[in-house]
């Protein structure tokens, strides 16, 4: 977690909006009936702001750089298939997974300069997203990425225990840039990183992340086109 995020305001995401008009509603119906719900209200709103805080970011103007795609703190790098709905194949490469507690920015943000190919949600359970099974049983929203070089990456938004929402606001054929926002998965998750086949994580396990900040490999000159 990026400490000055936790210590300075700013602004939510778009996702809390319905959140933040509940809790005013029942802020000004605790006026008109009782204090006590007006405070609930009054805290439940500083929570969702928290929550769903949004700051903005600066990716490192290296255009071959391979960026986090979330806060969080790495679980695990180690070689594994991609998600078979996308479709990349079955040959394992590196994949590092990154934890976001409920302390976390949870905004996600692209890796890497390409265009959207594939976007596959699939429904699945809500273990703790840190359990190691998680990135294969629980609800998840997998994008492909496909990089200038022809190459392709994944990106999976993972559910957790408490996790019930994944929001992906990128389409198929979408053009996209290194560090721009695409979504946002509400209250405790994980978001999975695939790399380039050939690609090496400069990351490892227990590192601290920032997404769409730290750099988690460098690709080349020839992916950025």
């Amino acid at each position: 977690m990026a400490i000055a995020d936790t210590l300075r305001f700013a602004p939510p995401h778009p996702a809390a909006r319905p959140f933040l008009v509940a809790g005013a509603v029942l802020f000004l119906l605790g006026l008109l009936i009782s204090h006590w719900l007006a405070w609930l209200a009054f805290v439940f709103i500083l929570l969702c702001l928290f929550f769903f805080r949004d700051p903005d970011r600066v990716p490192p103007p290296r255009r071959d750089a391979m960026l986090a795609p979330a806060d969080g703190r790495v679980l695990e790098v180690a070689l594994a298939r991609p998600p078979a709905e996308l479709g990349l194949g079955d040959t394992a490469r590196w994949r590092v997974a990154t934890f976001l507690s409920i302390f976390d920015v949870h905004v996600n943000r692209i890796p890497v300069h390409g265009t959207v190919t594939r976007i596959a949600y699939r429904h699945g359970g809500f273990l703790n997203a840190a359990n190691p099974e998680a990135g294969d049983r629980n609800e998840r929203n997998a994008i492909a990425i496909r990089l200038a070089d022809g190459r392709e990456i994944a990106v999976v938004q993972i559910a957790g225990m408490i996790a019930r929402r994944i929001v992906c606001s990128v389409r198929e054929g979408d053009a996209v840039g290194a560090g721009e926002r695409f979504g946002i998965i509400r209250f405790g998750s994980r978001t999975d990183l695939y790399l380039p086949e050939g690609g090496e994580p400069l990351v490892t396990e227990g590192q601290t992340m920032i997404g769409g900040e730290t750099v988690v490999a460098l690709l080349g000159t020839g992916a950025a086109g």
